[in-house]
């Protein structure tokens, strides 16, 4: 009996798929069908609002019905032709529908579009991502052409408005710097994070290097967008001589200048024939753990003198910079802070984010279609920050030492204006 009922229930279950098949689509039918009613419905309310009712004489009528005319509303990512209902006033003007108006906007296409693309629907498979519709009703605006004209134009607004925004109200304490290669461009990317520990993407810059210059004019530009470059603040980069130089040329003494120590550490190993690596790096692991900016380094310039003699360009990376890459250690910051702003992983993430969604791009045409799609990028990821790990306390004492220097090199300056 057991196996009779299991033969049954498994030539039924086809069956019942496409019974829940059938059902879905006429479900959908209906939804979309009740909807236009409603929608019609709603249309001549407002135009009844407008001209009064029907066949009946009214005194100072501004307006009057002037029948129906083809109109396209935005309906499911795309553009559905409808019949419009038309009302003129008495001079011959045409009477503007409430509703219609707000259903004819563009911004819902817009917003798909650029969703669609974020989520990574190709322009050309646009179309199929989308639900059917019923037979019968007329769309476009989901063509190849349709999808990329819209995230263009929705791309170019956001990058104008994001480029110029005011950054006066952020509390700077930390300033993240890295850039991210695509095609034979540099894109350079400025991460924040405040006194509350939130993340702020602060600016992009295209150049073609690395170089001090596009690191200086991007620094620069932070600043006359109302970044504050008065006060100490602490600077995490990824070792680059060129943008500690660019930080330094723009906060000058009040740049704390943290190396990554992820990165130095890589350049180290990169130097090291395979079988030295891993002792190599726990050591590296062993100093950069320690809690102790004295011990640490002594760990590390006693490794810096093993490696001299067999491997002087490994002892001589290692050297270079070392006191940078303990800055953070020596503030007494909880460990769980600590370990976060002493590398450059958290701008990382962000720059993975700008990596995965310029990825799908098989051909640039120009520099600034590869900025549009990098403030896209960023401007999608920052929507789902987090807030630094333990920051209402943690972050405390990192501002109150980066005042505490404040008023350190306050006083320094005035002895030395004094003398």
């Amino acid at each position: 009996m057991e196996k009779v009922a299991r033969k049954d229930a498994e030539k039924e279950a086809p069956m019942l798929h496409l019974l829940g098949e059938v059902v879905r689509q006429e479900l959908r039918e209906f939804v979309v069908a009740a909807g236009m009613t409603a929608l019609a419905v709603l249309l001549e309310s407002e135009r009844t609002e407008a001209c009064g009712p029907r066949y009946v004489h009214q005194v100072g009528r501004v307006a009057r019905r002037a029948g129906h005319a083809p109109g396209e509303l935005v309906m499911g990512g795309r553009r559905v032709r409808v019949q419009r209902p038309r009302a003129r006033s008495v001079d011959g003007r045409e009477v503007e529908l409430p509703s219609w108006r707000a259903f004819a906007v563009e911004d819902p296409l817009h917003e798909r579009a650029l969703t669609q693309m974020l989520v990574g629907v190709s322009t050309r498979k646009y179309r199929r991502s989308l639900e059917s519709m019923p037979d019968g009703v007329p769309t476009r605006g989901t063509s190849k052409s349709a999808v990329s004209r819209r995230f263009v134009a929705t791309t170019e607004a956001q990058m104008g408005t994001w480029l110029g925004r005011d950054l006066s109200e952020i509390d700077l304490a930390v300033l993240m710097l890295d850039g991210v290669h695509i095609d034979d461009h540099v894109l350079l990317v400025a991460l924040g994070i405040d006194a509350d520990g939130k993340k702020h993407v602060l600016g992009i810059r295209e150049g073609a290097t690395e170089n001090a210059t596009a690191c200086t004019a991007l620094l620069t530009e932070l600043r006359e967008r109302g970044l504050r470059t008065e006060r100490t603040t602490l600077v995490v980069i990824d070792g680059s001589k060129a943008l500690a130089k660019a930080v330094r040329d723009v906060f000058g003494s009040r740049a704390l200048i943290q190396r990554c120590q992820v990165h130095k550490a890589r350049n180290v190993l990169d130097q090291l024939p395979e079988e030295m690596r891993s002792s190599v790096r726990e050591a590296l692991r062993e100093a950069y753990r320690s809690g102790d900016a004295v011990r640490a380094k002594r760990l590390l310039m006693n490794l810096a003198r093993r490696l001299r003699d067999d491997h002087p360009g490994a002892a001589a990376s290692l050297d270079e910079g070392l006191d940078e890459t303990l800055t953070v250690m020596r503030l007494g910051l909880p460990r769980s802070l600590e370990r976060v702003l002493s590398t450059t992983n958290a701008i990382e993430n962000l720059i993975g984010s700008v990596r995965r969604l310029s990825n799908r791009v098989k051909r640039w045409r120009d520099a600034r279609m590869i900025v549009r799609w990098t403030i896209t990028a960023v401007t999608d990821a920052s929507s789902r920050f987090r807030r630094i790990a333990g920051a209402r306390t943690a972050m405390s004492k990192l501002v109150l030492a980066l005042r505490t220097l404040d008023a350190t090199n306050s006083a320094v300056e005035s002895k030395t204006r004094v003398a």
